[in-house]
């Protein structure tokens, strides 16, 4: 028997913390157990506007298969059932912050950095002024701003660039995340959300940016790599969150990781860079864990599961889709667009569920129901986030 521990924050018109423990049972396998721990955090703050930008160099995704081919022929053994996880990887293009060619050659860590250092502070300028026009902000009605990113590093931080180029003042709360990895834009929409919530009368803003396609290792013939390249894409996405306006309501969040499960998903670092890690098991995860942790996510939040209706999650691939759909007992339908941010753009890490959540809010109209945001990432950890549209 696995016990599972967590407490709830929530704010009416002081913060007042509630620490409440409790004690659930669960028959299964997997990497739970007694040790999980659970943090829940309650917040109430609207998402005003999300802006959204990709790098210039869009590929078919048969040119990438192609590409891949021809430099690993020599060197890889069954190279082409290996080569299936680009037909069954539901993606049709993807954007790349360099052109083609460019992967066919060595590069060390510190050339790919640099490259990462450019290109996010071109990609999230773009992205913030989108979300700052669409909600209709100044630059100076910013009060903090949470940057999300796993692909790079950088001392100073991106955002402290990006306060400069978009001329933020320069008294504003920094929160720079790193190495939540496909969680992160979940993970750092309640955190942002929870700062809004504390900054009466300024809005906070989410930042989160991943060039994926650098972390590519040009002479690593494993099947992690190979899946990898099959996969990941580079973009970059902004959100504005604040007590005012109008917009989806944050309403809590539930954050779990997963005890012993360091090597489910993570960066090995190498000579040339961050290289992949991770297990073909995750779609197996999902399913044995996801709904005891929904049981869980409910209780804490005080509503009943069924009351819940939209589902923003992580496009990590068709088959963990396919387990949030089986574990979860979804209508396909509900997942429409995490499928359609998959085809269109690839696995973006942190980024993607954003472009989820920014297509789904073009999509469907305002219900004021419940709905969650879900994401996986290295921990192995999960993040949902509860809002109501």
């Amino acid at each position: 028997m696995n016990q599972l521990f967590f407490y709830i924050a929530y704010h009416e018109t002081t913060w007042a913390v509630l620490t409440a423990k409790v004690f659930l049972s669960f028959n299964r396998s997997g990497v739970v157990n007694q040790n999980m721990k659970v943090v829940v955090k309650m917040s109430q703050a609207k998402v005003l506007a999300v802006g959204l930008a990709v790098p210039e160099f869009q590929l078919d995704q048969s040119t990438i298969k192609k590409y891949i081919e021809m430099l690993f022929s020599k060197e890889v053994r069954n190279l082409e059932k290996l080569l299936r996880v680009f037909d069954n990887a539901g993606i049709k293009t993807r954007y790349l912050a360099r052109p083609l060619e460019w992967y066919a050659e060595n590069h060390t860590f510190a050339e790919s950095n640099r490259i990462y250092e450019a290109v996010t502070l071109e990609l999230t300028e773009r992205a913030v002024r989108q979300a700052l026009d669409r909600a209709n902000l100044d630059p100076g009605e910013i009060g903090a701003i949470v940057f999300v990113s796993s692909t790079g590093i950088a001392t100073p931080t991106i955002d402290a660039k990006l306060i400069s180029k978009l001329g933020l003042s320069p008294h504003l709360i920094r929160v720079p995340i790193w190495g939540l990895g496909c969680a992160g834009g979940a993970a750092g929409l309640a955190r942002a959300a929870e700062l809004a919530r504390s900054l009466p009368g300024k809005a906070v803003l989410l930042v989160a940016a991943e060039l994926c396609s650098l972390t590519f290792q040009r002479n690593d013939f494993s099947k992690a790599n190979l899946v990898g390249t099959g996969l990941f894409a580079d973009g970059a996405a902004a959100a504005i969150l604040s007590a005012k306006g109008h917009g989806p309501v944050v309403l809590g969040s539930l954050s779990t990781l997963f005890s012993q499960s360091e090597d489910v998903m993570g960066w090995d670092v190498v000579e040339t860079g961050l290289k992949v890690r991770f297990s073909r098991d995750i779609p197996t995860i999902v399913r044995e864990n996801l709904p005891e942790l929904m049981d869980v996510a409910s209780l804490a939040w005080e509503i009943d599961q069924k009351d819940i209706q939209h589902f923003i999650v992580h496009p990590g691939g068709p088959k963990v889709i396919q387990a949030y759909v089986e574990s979860l007992q979804l209508d396909p339908e509900q997942v429409k667009e995490a499928h359609q941010v998959l085809e269109q753009f690839g696995n973006m890490s942190s980024v993607s569920v954003l472009f989820v959540l920014e297509r789904y809010l073009q999509n469907h109209s305002p219900t004021q129901q419940y709905g969650v945001i879900l994401a996986l990432g290295p921990g192995f950890s999960a993040e949902q986030v509860l809002f109501k549209w």
